[in-house]
Order: C-alpha cells, then sequence, then structure tokens
C-alpha cells in the first residue's frame, strides 16, 4: 500500500483489529521510508449479481429497495427490523451463492416472498397480491390455501407454534378449557 503522507510503495502492518462487528479489519500501518503512521480499513467487496427485470433491462441489485418493499408490506405489523435485516441479508447471500452474474427479478420476488412467508403471514399475502397482481377475491383464496400448504420454517424444524400446541392442550381437556 502507498503511503499516503510520501507515496513511497513499502509500508509495514503493526497492528490488526477486527472493526465494524467483524465486517471490516482496521489495520494500523508505518511507511518504512518516512515513518509516517496510517490507518486502513479491509472489508470484503461482494459482487451482487444485476437483476435482469420482465422488460428485459437490466438494473443493479438494490439492497435498500429489497428493504422498502419488505417493509412495506409488513407496515403495522408486528416484526422487529432486526428480523427484516435478517431476511435481507438471506435473500443477498442466496443470490450470492448462486454464482451468477444476472438472475430474473422474478426469482428476486420468489426469495422476498419465501422470507415473508416465515415473517408474517399478512405480509406475504399483500407481498403477493401486488406481485403477482390479484385479479380478484378468489386469487387471494389460492394463495391462502397455497400458502397453508407449504410449511413455514419452524414447522418445518418439528416446532409448533404457540397456537396449535394450546389448541391441543385443549383437546385433551374436558369441555375443551384450560385448569378444568
Amino acid at each position: 500500500m502507498y503511503c499516503p503522507f510520501c507515496g513511497h510503495v513499502e509500508t509495514k502492518v503493526t497492528d490488526s483489529r477486527l472493526a465494524a462487528e467483524g465486517q471490516q479489519i482496521r489495520r494500523r500501518r508505518e511507511c518504512l521510508a518516512c515513518g509516517e503512521r496510517f490507518t486502513t480499513f479491509e472489508t470484503a467487496e461482494l459482487v451482487m449479481p444485476q437483476v435482469v427485470k420482465s422488460d428485459h433491462t437490466r438494473e443493479p441489485f438494490a439492497e435498500a429497495k429489497l428493504r422498502a418493499g419488505m417493509q412495506k408490506a409488513l407496515e403495522k405489523r408486528p416484526v422487529g427490523p432486526e428480523a427484516v435485516d435478517d431476511a435481507v441479508a438471506h435473500i443477498g447471500h442466496r443470490l450470492r451463492s448462486l454464482g451468477e452474474r444476472e438472475v430474473a427479478a422474478r426469482l428476486v420476488g420468489e426469495f422476498v416472498m419465501e422470507e415473508l412467508r416465515h415473517l408474517d403471514e399478512v405480509a406475504y399475502v399483500r407481498f403477493a397480491s401486488v406481485y403477482r397482481s390479484f385479479q380478484d377475491v378468489d386469487a387471494f383464496h389460492d394463495e391462502i390455501a397455497r400458502m397453508k400448504r407449504k410449511p413455514r420454517r419452524d414447522e418445518a424444524a418439528g416446532q409448533l407454534s404457540l397456537l396449535e400446541s394450546a389448541a391441543a392442550d385443549d383437546k385433551g381437556r374436558p369441555g375443551g378449557k384450560r385448569g378444568a
């Protein structure tokens, strides 16, 4: 690395530490010519694929656009910002792991719907209604039926939701009441 003070090509690293919650490496350097010290930050450059839209135009993947669309679907729903951040990160990871230079916008939309289905079913139906251009109530019924056929991530792992376990407890008690 060139010294920012004298332009000499040789510097030595005197200290390295993790920074930005492990997303960067902070390096303290010293120029071998002038002796000045300076700090550099190293981050991984993760190349995201181009998104090919339905009209065949291409645009760079925009995490902010993805997050905004998900937040719009999740508006007034009980889902925290950390869960949205995790979902956006998961989608980004899936796109990078494809190893493709270009991905269809349709695939990105399907990834978003899958994440929303695990976060909040109402948000999922909201997003699906716009994304799939529902024309009538029957389209909503069909999508809800399709959603119910697929297990959620927590159900797939053998976890029952609190409502299902409460209903199961009630069935085993006389009169279906708790504490009876």
